[in-house]
């Protein structure tokens, strides 16, 4: 082997190491964000409203209200047994983000034990506000292919192979722990409980689609060269050509395909507008986009 040659591969190495370190980094960044809005929501809205929780979490909330067991105890030990399961049901990189996820939720959660906390008069804007911070946290951790522990990993599991949605998933699953709140808490504080539970839902699933969302554009056009190369040089997008044929006039016409982010969609129509206004462009949604450029297999 030359030395260029030998050169070549140690840049493309350490260009794929970088690559990963900086991804791994703002996974890092994701979980940690996501995990402590989670706690704060847990600490200033649930909590003191004695609302009924999700999954383990909930779990670990009512023994809390009965038995007045530390919650960060019970968390840790059922995501314990979760995890040993999960190991061998998804990949290793799961399973870490997950420890971290719930290690640092316990840990938030002892340490604002000793930090005095108001308490929200309105509980229907508690159970509101917990439910939009805990799915957003919680959308956020997703994202990157991570869990916040508990029910959540069953359900990356699902939607791992069957596509199902995570706030769909954690809707119906903890419905039945809302059934068994009652009997703690109350017919009132379990009401505002699946408010928070149903917007919570919606937050998730919004929160971990629309940073996915891309647009995807076909275009045909008599000046596909220069079309692609506006998109590759001045958007930083890639294309693909096709070959089509009119069905009336079966004349041969290429036909561009791109993925977009909905920024990028008006400035390519207006280059088009001033080069080549004969063109067809067709602009659909794409809910998600996984490959190079875009969201990494490994985050699924």
């Amino acid at each position: 082997m030359d030395l260029k040659r030998a050169r070549t591969l140690v840049r493309r190495g350490a260009a794929r190491v970088l690559g990963e370190v900086r991804d791994e980094w703002r996974a890092f960044l994701a979980v940690t964000i996501g995990v402590s809005i989670q706690a704060v929501a847990v600490v200033l809205f649930v909590l003191p409203n004695r609302f009924p929780d999700l999954g383990v979490s909930g779990i670990a909330v009512l023994s809390n209200y009965v038995f007045g067991i530390s919650p960060a105890w019970v968390i840790l030990i059922a995501n314990a047994l979760l995890m040993i399961w999960a190991w061998k049901e998804l990949s290793p990189r799961f399973v870490m983000w997950t420890m971290w996820a719930v290690l640092l939720f316990s840990m938030l959660l002892k340490l604002f034990e000793f930090v005095p906390v108001p308490v929200i008069g309105d509980k229907f804007m508690a159970a509101m506000v917990s439910g939009v911070l805990r799915g957003l946290g919680a959308g956020l951790v997703f994202r990157v292919g991570g869990s916040t522990g508990g029910l959540d990993i069953p359900g990356v599991a699902l939607r791992k192979r069957y596509g199902i949605e995570m706030g769909q998933f954690s809707i119906f699953i903890n419905m039945g722990l809302l059934g068994l709140s009652f009997f703690v808490v109350g017919l009132e504080a379990a009401i505002y409980g699946a408010v928070g539970l149903y917007v919570f839902g919606i937050v998730v699933d919004n929160t971990t689609r629309s940073f996915d969302r891309r647009k995807q554009v076909f275009i045909i056009t008599n000046i596909p060269e220069e079309v692609s190369a506006y998109i590759n040089l001045s958007l930083h997008r890639g294309t693909t050509r096709f070959e089509g044929e009119g069905g009336y006039s079966k004349q041969k016409r290429p036909v561009l395909m791109t993925l977009l982010e909905p920024r990028q969609v008006i400035p390519l129509k207006k280059f088009l507008a001033e080069n080549d206004p004969k063109a067809f462009m067709s602009v659909s949604d794409a809910s998600e986009v996984v490959g190079k450029g875009f969201k990494s297999w490994k985050s699924l």
